[in-house]
C-alpha cells in the first residue's frame, strides 16, 4: 500500500511541528523548505491539517503553524484515515464483474485493516522523542 503524497507530506509536517519547542511557530515556507515540496501544495495540507484540528495556524505579522494538540494525543492511524483516499481497489458492481463472488475484497479490508492497527500502535510523539537524527536532519536542536 501506497500512501498519497498529500497524507506522506502531512504525516512529515507533522513530524517537523512536533520537533517544535512549546508554543513556537513555524512558517509554511521553512516546512516547504525542509521537504522540497511545492508551497501550494503543502498550503493545501496544512489547511486540511488545521480543519482537522491537527494544525492551528495563527494569522498576522508574527503568525505561522504549530501543532494543534499535543504530539502524545496525535494517533498516526487516525491521522492516515483523515486524509487518505483507504479505497484500495473498486469493488462497484458497475467497475467489477466479478464482485459479487470476488474473495480478494475481504483480503484487502483485512489487510487495510491490519495495516491502520499498526499505525494506531504509534502517536506523533512516538516519531520524535528520543530521536536526535531526526532533529538534526530537522536542523532542529538536539534536546
Amino acid at each position: 500500500m501506497q500512501l498519497t503524497s498529500f497524507t506522506d507530506y502531512g504525516l512529515r509536517a507533522l513530524i517537523y511541528l512536533a520537533t517544535l519547542p512549546e508554543g513556537e511557530l513555524a512558517s509554511i515556507s521553512k516546512v516547504t523548505d525542509i521537504y522540497s515540496v511545492s508551497r501550494n501544495h503543502m498550503v493545501k495540507i496544512i489547511n486540511k491539517l488545521g480543519q482537522l484540528g491537527y494544525v492551528e495556524t495563527v494569522r498576522g505579522k508574527n503568525g505561522g503553524i504549530r501543532l494543534g494538540m499535543p504530539a502524545e494525543q496525535i494517533v498516526i492511524g487516525d491521522v492516515v484515515r483523515a486524509i487518505e483516499p483507504l479505497q484500495i481497489v473498486n469493488c462497484s458492481d458497475d467497475f467489477c464483474h466479478i464482485t459479487p463472488a470476488c474473495r480478494l475484497k475481504g483480503v484487502l479490508d483485512t489487510a487495510r485493516s491490519a495495516f491502520l492497527a499498526e499505525l494506531d500502535r504509534h502517536t506523533l510523539a512516538s516519531m520524535v522523542t528520543d530521536n536526535p537524527p531526526l532533529r538534526v536532519l530537522l536542523d532542529r536542536p538536539v534536546v
